[in-house]
């Protein structure tokens, strides 16, 4: 079963069976941005180091940087944004952005879990 975890900077991070880790924004970031017309995507096989810039969103109000939760290679990206989006706001628990191979395994236990995260969105209120 796949495991969640979240970034201070409002990214979701769910960590696969196969070692890969799939990247998106929470709705927290989602509804920060407001409604997301134009979206940058890293390409595959590009080497990220953790909190490097490696992705754009752009929204009516403003544009912001998506950064690499952890250090790895990106596998793949989720071109149906590039279409449309407004996934993310429809749904920015389902949105990935892109999915990347790890650099180390065990790094995800850096990340918040859900329990952490929600203490950090209280303390934002």
């Amino acid at each position: 079963m796949p495991q969640i975890y979240f970034t201070a900077d409002h990214e979701w991070v769910e960590i696969g069976e196969d070692g890969l880790a799939t990247v998106g924004i929470t709705d927290h970031a989602q509804n920060a941005l407001g409604d997301i017309v134009f979206v940058e995507l890293p390409e595959p096989g590009r080497s990220v180091a953790k909190g490097e810039a490696c992705a754009v969103v752009e929204s009516v109000k403003a544009a912001s940087d998506l950064y690499a939760p952890l250090t790895g290679t990106i596998t793949e990206q989720n071109s149906a944004l590039t279409e449309d989006p407004g996934q993310i706001n429809q749904s920015a628990a389902t949105a990935w952005f892109f999915r990347m191979r790890l650099a180390d395994a065990g790094a995800f236990a850096e990340l918040m879990d859900q329990a952490a995260y929600d203490a950090l969105l209280a303390s934002l209120a």
